[in-house]
């Protein structure tokens, strides 16, 4: 009887941790990774205005890649992706002040019109140049004289309220920056995505 009773008992406790193994094994492994400062964040997107036209989206596409804490996304949108997680959504509203900024009237300036590429010669044609950093300086024809071309310095999202669907696609570390040659940043949301051969003065 108590051979019984004990190969019972034993019975009892390999079917019980069993299936705690069981159970422990079922459960998928916790992922902490959330977007931080030094993070490379993989972002699918789309940004419309306000009244719902759109302005550009990843969908389709390869989806936007930027290091979290870099300047590389404007403000307004950089500050609520803090903290999110992989496959986390979000409905973003980013006013002018946390985007593009302000429109300023002062910048504006006239280039020769030779300066310019034959295929820019219209108005509403965007350009991409550099500024003293390097950094993207986008350029927009407003005004075709006869022998100069009135550039506009503002981005072409200044002044505008932005309206983005975000979703995280991944988080990974950045990688070492290079040390050869500098890289240029990859385009933020909203920015020309076909850039042409900038005026020069």
């Amino acid at each position: 009887m108590r051979i019984r009773l004990a190969a019972l008992l034993l019975i009892i406790v390999m079917f019980i941790a069993g299936g705690q193994v069981f159970a422990a094994s079922a459960e998928k492994p916790k992922d902490d990774r959330v977007v931080k400062d030094g993070m490379l964040i993989t972002l699918d997107y789309t940004v419309k205005t306000p009244d719902g036209k759109l302005i550009e989206t990843s969908k389709g596409s390869r989806p936007l890649q930027y290091i979290h804490g870099k300047k590389m996304m404007i403000p307004g949108l950089e500050k609520e992706l803090t903290g999110m997680k992989v496959g986390a959504e979000k409905h973003v509203t980013v006013k002018p002040e946390e985007g593009y900024g302000k429109l300023n009237p002062k910048a504006v300036q006239e280039v020769p019109k030779e300066k310019v590429p034959p295929n820019a010669l219209k108005l509403g044609a965007v350009l991409v140049g550099t500024d003293k950093n390097g950094s993207p300086m986008p350029m927009t024809v407003r005004e075709i004289k006869e022998k100069t071309v009135v550039m506009d310095l503002n981005h072409p999202l200044a002044g505008k309220t932005l309206v983005f669907d975000v979703k995280v696609v991944d988080i990974q570390p950045a990688p070492p920056p290079p040390t050869a040659s500098k890289s240029a940043p990859p385009a933020q949301p909203g920015a020309p995505t076909k850039p042409s051969a900038p005026p020069q003065k």
